[in-house]
């Protein structure tokens, strides 16, 4: 599966995989990615799913309510694409997906963990429960969940960092004064999160 992306090699080893959200494209988060890691790469696939206009990575039956067999297909899919891609020497892979796409991008950590090695989840909810959890261990996620997400109830990200951590992943899950929107804390978060480390 191909996808219309953008592409940057990381100068300093880190390398985001950057996941819009519904309605968003490739070029959406690169100025967020600029701004957390300046040295950093990407690759930046657009969402393939058309939802009347909005651009999206998998198929939604309603709000909230996944198409479960198109989200593993595209999954799938996604992960074979990032596959094609080689990686440069000491490159670290970190998922910076926001709504639809950290939705995705949890996914991918669920049933293809190989495609990253690291995650940022901005309004991020359980894509699906797996037979048996993958091994995370090594892998690091921060969760960014807004209080007052009218999309996105709490529990369930609550939901979603319990089973990456039983996975053995290392979650910091925060839970801020907000909305869906991205906000300034979600910002200083994930910059004080990717510090300790390329």
């Amino acid at each position: 599966m191909s996808f219309v992306h953008e592409l940057r090699a990381p100068q300093n080893g880190r390398r985001f995989v950057l996941l819009h959200g519904t309605g968003g494209d490739e070029r959406d988060l690169i100025p967020l990615a600029q701004s957390l890691d300046p040295a950093a790469g990407w690759i930046s696939p657009r969402g393939q799913v058309d939802e009347k206009g909005a651009l999206r990575f998998f198929r939604r039956l309603a709000e909230g309510v996944f198409d479960l067999e198109d989200l593993h297909a595209r999954t799938h899919g996604l992960a074979d694409f990032l596959a094609t891609i080689p990686r440069e020497p000491g490159e670290r892979r970190v998922a910076l997906g926001f709504s639809n796409g950290a939705n995705v991008a949890a996914s991918l950590l669920l049933a293809r963990p190989e495609a990253l090695d690291d995650a940022i989840l901005i309004r991020a909810m359980t894509p699906f429960s797996p037979d048996e959890l993958p091994d995370l261990a090594g892998k690091r996620v921060l969760l960014l969940s807004g209080q007052f997400d009218p999309i996105l109830p709490v529990a369930d990200a609550q939901r979603l960092a319990q089973m990456l951590s039983l996975a053995g992943a290392e979650v910091q899950h925060e839970i801020l004064q907000a909305s869906h929107g991205l906000t300034r804390d979600d910002v200083r978060l994930a910059t004080e999160w990717l510090s300790p480390t390329p």
